[in-house]
């Protein structure tokens, strides 16, 4: 090794141990003053919807918190998926209580050190009752996907189960998905999936599309107007700095000169996009008539989204 790389080894390894330290301090600090979260920002929508990078460029905001990264494992710690009998990620607001509250806030704050936060994972559209009923004051931003390219992404998605099937390895359930071909469940559980364990890759993905969104749809009548941002996808392509005012404006958050440079050339450095950005590219992809099957499985939650 020579002393280049290993002065950078100490300079990393002093820079972890500087970080686990810090996030102590926080935590005996919030222990002392018990300081609740505030006005968190939820982002929402189905898997490969264009959440990550609504997420990642909310996080770019100097006044909210971010762990930089998706925080599944940790809200299933919370609630194990064994504790409903491994049927859904659904959270309703019962689950909710007092020591979650508390748990959460601490969490989120030891490792960013802000009451207000911004937090994105695939499961978070099945439980938007309960961080409502943890957190009444969260604002929720809403993604949304057109089915052609969100159930294309979906169906790609499940093909690289070593990104996106991490967290179900101890599944009590046989998946033999696509013929068998696909042996890892992906991204998230919902209300009957059992019985899509031997099904066609897209008709999981058209179960998974409809799942989320229709959860999603149905909680929204009982999120102020206030509270409830809602934003299609497409509209990112068309016109992200634009789209991104309205997101960060309807989150309170200041949409400055920095962020919009950084809207501005925000698709050209994607996040996990699996090909080139652009619209409607599932009509002359691998998939096209694997979607097509199922596109009218999808159709009445599409069309309440607002697809036609």
């Amino acid at each position: 090794m020579s002393l280049s790389e290993f002065s950078d080894k100490v300079a990393k390894t002093l820079a972890f141990h500087a970080r686990r330290v810090q996030r102590a301090a926080r935590g005996l600090r919030w222990d002392l003053q018990r300081i609740p979260a505030r006005r968190p920002v939820i982002v929402v929508g189905c898997s490969r919807a264009g959440t990550t990078l609504v997420y990642k460029t909310l996080s770019e905001s100097r006044e909210i918190g971010s762990l930089q990264r998706e925080t599944h494992d940790y809200w299933t710690g919370l609630h194990p998926l064994s504790a409903k009998g491994w049927d859904t990620h659904a959270l309703e607001a019962a689950d909710a209580s007092p020591a979650d509250r508390d748990t959460v806030s601490r969490y989120f704050y030891s490792w960013t050190g802000c009451q207000r936060w911004v937090d994105k994972n695939n499961q978070n559209g099945l439980c938007v009752p309960y961080l409502r009923a943890l957190f009444p004051d969260a604002l929720f931003v809403y993604v949304k996907r057109s089915p052609g390219d969100n159930l294309n992404s979906l169906i790609e998605g499940w093909r690289k189960p070593d990104e996106f099937a991490t967290w179900s390895a101890a599944l009590p359930e046989t998946v033999a998905v696509e013929n068998g071909q696909l042996t890892q469940w992906c991204f998230f559980l919902a209300e009957g999936w059992r019985k899509y364990t031997t099904a066609p890759v897209e008709a999981v993905a058209a179960f998974q599309y409809e799942a989320i969104n229709r959860a999603i749809l149905d909680a929204r009548a009982g999120v102020p107007s206030g509270q409830w941002i809602e934003v299609f996808y497409e509209d990112f392509l068309r016109d992200p700095v634009t789209t991104f005012r309205r997101v960060f404006e309807g989150c309170g958050l200041a949409f400055d000169a920095r962020l919009e440079a950084h809207c501005a050339q925000v698709l050209g450095m994607p996040y996990n996009a699996f090909s080139e950005i652009r619209l409607d590219k599932w009509k002359d992809g691998r998939n096209r008539e694997k979607i097509e099957r199922v596109l009218p499985q999808v159709a009445d939650v599409a069309a309440r989204m607002g697809y036609r």
